[in-house]
């Protein structure tokens, strides 16, 4: 199923790990990829995945959180490419610690790299979307925000903004062609996931007690989901919050 053909997607934290994933499942489904992450991989990351589905490819390196820069990568990708149709703000990662035990620095570091990433980015493909009253934009949040896990209170924070920008944002642009959703997975068998749950690590446990199904979810859960939301069948789904969490929270 090619449903992404003459489309260009914008993937944050796409260097690596769920991002990805993500960025080789719309890539299989014909969509020319713009990887954007703050690791010099993702040059590499774009050549592999342009080699491997033969679709364009751009990376853009750069902190994404920080005023101007994602404005500067969608502005490469628009030159590059003519065009923005979906945008997957994946771009995070938590530092996971009792909230007590926070730093000013570990503070701004988890609200930037979830929070402000997504912000920035959102506001920086908005006006192109508009313009041409077409896109599609799916945020990463997190089950986590759901059922209260250990250590994740500020991370949570910055996720469940995550969550409330992904409503507000889809309201507001509602009749101009864009939808605006996120999945919000549980613990995904990254192979960082791997070495801690080699190494019983007590919070993989603590994830694993809460999953009905029995184990993680795998990055293709997430990534199919994604290009779900990301293609033209989602078109009337916006403002969504949808859980990839093996049962975890329902109803």
């Amino acid at each position: 199923m090619a449903r992404f053909t003459d489309q260009v997607a914008i993937v944050t934290g796409a260097a690596g790990g769920i991002g990805l994933g993500i960025a080789r499942r719309l890539a299989s489904e014909g969509a020319a990829i713009v990887i954007g992450d703050v690791s010099d991989h993702a040059r590499a990351a774009a050549d592999d995945i342009g080699k491997r589905y033969n679709v364009r490819t751009l990376s853009f390196v750069g902190d994404l959180s920080q005023p101007g820069v994602a404005e500067k990568m969608t502005a490469e990708a628009e030159k590059a490419f003519g065009r923005i149709d979906v945008l997957v703000n994946n771009a995070g990662g938590g530092i996971l610690r009792h909230s007590l035990e926070h730093t000013e620095e570990t503070l701004q570091a988890t609200i930037n790299r979830n929070l402000w990433t997504m912000l920035r980015c959102t506001l920086a493909v908005l006006p192109r979307m508009k313009q041409r009253r077409y896109g599609r934009i799916v945020s990463l949040g997190a089950d986590s925000v759901y059922t209260g896990l250990d250590l994740h209170a500020i991370y949570n924070g910055a996720k469940g903004g995550v969550h409330g920008a992904t409503v507000g944002f889809a309201r507001e642009v509602a009749r101009d062609g864009i939808t605006v959703n996120a999945v919000a997975p549980c613990g995904v068998e990254t192979e960082e996931v791997k070495k801690a749950a080699a190494a019983n690590h007590p919070l993989i446990q603590a994830m694993m007690s809460m999953i009905p199904m029995g184990r993680m979810a795998q990055i293709e859960d997430v990534a199919a989901a994604v290009a779900f939301l990301a293609s033209g069948e989602a078109g009337f789904i916006t403002g969504q919050i949808l859980s990839i969490n093996g049962g975890t929270a329902m109803g």
